[in-house]
């Protein structure tokens, strides 16, 4: 989650991105395309950042994250994602879907291992890979750990949303019917999925609004607009890709991630966690770092969910490079 607001870095933290090393896009079957670039230098060390979502896509300055003296990473934009194709598509997209993607664009490179970093939803699709492809996997970075469960959802949506943000928990339930308040979760993920413009609209504006608020460690607005909600200007894209695959367990058994962390042992880890992320809360990282001893877990003070918190970006930097230096080791 949102899982991302995964926003490209201010303007003062791009000095202008280098043009990526190749990018194409990659045919993977069921009538997708994926975009694909890869970065740095074609002999250096094989790596793949996952960006967040569901459904948001990857962003110049994520290249900016390796080394490209020393990296030879690729960034791609997930299936319904960013620049791939069908735009929004959500037929055959699940997250086998992904973890098979993810192995094509390995051998359309030809790496052997990668090193595999990722944040919010891109730490689900990062522990979902490396625990189904130990084999393939030299190091894990992770950022803002979602375990890809309901209860996670449940507690930001609605325990962590009321207690700190108890108007905007009003606004988020005021958007919903009475009717469908006593479960606003599975209400809300229904209306943004329905093909109505009328119904799928406002409730997709209030789900991005409430979670971009829910991410911001200090945010400009803490309360919805009700009139602008059923305004006529663009959709947020992430919502709709999230309604689909929260409403689908995000294609998970129970707790899988969780139970089957022990599938990473010997692979050394990283795990960057903000102290007052409200979506993906220090205790799910502490978690996953108990049942993975070769993680390491930093807790990064004064910052919630983003990548460009205080400190986060330069803390996920030194997790790759240290990562790295393991692996080298």
């Amino acid at each position: 989650m949102p899982l991302d607001p995964e926003a490209e870095a201010p303007s003062s933290q791009r000095p202008g991105a280098d043009a990526p090393l190749s990018s194409q896009m990659l045919a993977v079957g069921d009538g997708h395309e994926l975009y694909v670039e890869s970065n740095g230098r074609a002999d250096g060390i094989p790596a793949v950042y996952l960006h967040g979502g569901p459904g948001s896509g990857s962003q110049v300055d994520h290249r900016r994250l390796f080394d490209p003296h020393r990296f030879h990473a690729v960034l791609f934009d997930q299936r319904g994602a960013g620049r791939s194709r069908p735009k929004g598509g959500r037929e055959t997209n699940t997250l086998p879907h992904l973890i098979a993607d993810l192995e094509a664009i390995r051998r359309h490179y030809g790496f052997e291992r990668w090193m595999v970093v990722g944040g919010s939803w891109g730490a689900t699709l990062a522990l979902a890979y490396a625990e189904t492809h130990q084999e393939r996997v030299t190091g894990v970075v992770l950022r803002a750990t979602f375990l890809g469960t309901r209860s996670e959802l449940e507690t930001a949506f609605l325990s962590t949303l009321p207690r700190f943000y108890p108007a905007l928990y009003d606004d988020f339930l005021s958007v919903l019917p009475e009717a469908e308040r006593a479960f606003p979760l599975d209400a809300y993920w229904r209306r943004i999925l329905d093909p109505d413009p009328a119904v799928h609209a406002p409730a997709a504006r209030a789900w991005g609004e409430t979670e971009g608020i829910l991410s911001t460690i200090a945010p400009r607005r803490t309360r919805l607009d009700r009139a602008a909600l059923s305004g006529t200007g663009p959709l947020p894209s992430t919502p709709f890709m999230e309604a689909h695959y929260f409403a689908h367990d995000c294609f998970l058994q129970p707790d899988q991630l969780l139970r089957d962390a022990p599938k990473l042992a010997g692979i050394p880890g990283v795990i960057v966690q903000g102290r007052y992320d409200l979506l993906c809360p220090p205790s799910t990282a502490q978690r996953l770092a108990a049942r993975w001893p070769e993680a390491e877990l930093r807790t990064i003070d004064a910052a919630g969910h983003l990548l460009y918190d205080p400190g986060i970006r330069d803390a996920v930097i030194a997790g790759i490079t240290d990562v790295a230096a393991k692996i080298a080791g």
